[in-house]
């Protein structure tokens, strides 16, 4: 498959199809298994949904720090502090 006509590589198309089945995942859940909003650590009511947006945007900072510290050639390890930080999101906040 030709990515060339709006200059994606596949690493991005990969994302982009990631968080599509992330988002149709967590829609289906809500549907299917309604639920009510949990306070946790912030103190803020939380849904599947918020902490999935507090998930992805906190892994894009650790992505973005991670960049400018340890350089583009250590960056797949910093996959394995955004699984703990959205495990973290998920279970606390």
């Amino acid at each position: 498959m030709d990515l060339s006509w709006m200059a994606w590589t596949w690493p991005t198309a990969i994302f982009f199809l990631v968080i599509a089945s992330l988002l149709i995942v967590f829609t289906i859940l809500a549907i299917k298994f309604p639920e009510t909003p949990r306070t946790g650590i912030l103190r803020i009511q939380t849904t599947r949904g918020d902490r999935l947006f507090i998930t992805l945007l906190g892994s894009a900072f650790i992505n973005l720090a991670w960049l400018g510290f340890m350089g583009p050639e250590l960056q797949p390890y910093a996959l394995i502090v955004c699984l703990a930080y959205a495990a973290a999101v998920f279970r606390y906040v």
